[in-house]
């Protein structure tokens, strides 16, 4: 099964962080599953590191590399239809990295891994805990 994670999820995986739930390291360890991440989650990582708000210890090119592909994450390419979907959400979240990888679950019919209760909000599918 695919799942689209948001970023903190992937902040906190390659960091062996413990506020992942047993229930995401469980799929994360299955082998049959994809994890995805979105290209914005990407982009958000790259304007908080410009901001300073965010240090990966590494660029962000290295950290693409080693832990996003070098872990077997796949990333998801934006696509136009992505952002078709975002004209008609409702704005229960202003975030838009957040709203972009929420129409990218509706678009693609994937599931995502997020602790973020407001994209319960959305008709999407969320997986924590």
């Amino acid at each position: 099964m695919q799942y689209l994670i948001d970023t903190h999820v992937l902040l906190w995986l390659t960091n062996n962080d413990n506020r992942l739930s047993a229930k995401v390291k469980k799929i994360f360890l299955d082998d049959k599953n994809i994890i995805l991440i979105s290209q914005a989650s990407i982009w958000e990582m790259a304007i908080k590191i410009s901001l300073e708000k965010l240090d990966l210890k590494e660029s962000l090119k290295d950290f693409v590399q080693t832990k996003i592909i070098g872990n077997g994450i796949k990333i998801l390419q934006i696509s136009t239809k992505h952002f078709y979907v975002i004209e008609d959400l409702p704005f229960h979240h202003r975030d838009p990295f957040d709203r972009l990888i929420i129409s990218q679950s509706i678009i693609e019919n994937i599931p995502v891994i997020t602790k973020d209760s407001t994209f319960r909000k959305y008709k999407i599918k969320r997986i924590w805990g």
